[in-house]
């Protein structure tokens, strides 16, 4: 049984380079019974996913509302 900060280590790398097949179901297997690795393996997801969206050269950039923009700096003052 693979402990937590092995799975993590494997969810990271699986993002650099492939898993092995003995390493993915290790992980599979970890993160079936380990909610705190499976969430963080879901969280790990997003963000990739995230960034590739952002580094989309081809994607019109985001822009905040001059409304949206007021509120945040309204927070920041407080």
């Amino acid at each position: 049984m693979l402990s937590c900060k092995k799975a993590t280590e494997l969810i990271e790398k699986r993002l650099v380079t492939k898993l092995s097949p003995v390493e993915k179901i290790q992980l599979k297997m970890h993160t079936a019974i380990c909610s705190q690795c499976s969430t963080y393996e879901n969280q790990s997801d997003i963000i990739e996913k995230c960034i590739a969206d952002i580094h989309q050269p081809d994607k019109e950039p985001m822009k905040l509302s001059s409304e949206r923009k007021e509120q945040i700096l309204k927070q920041l003052e407080k």
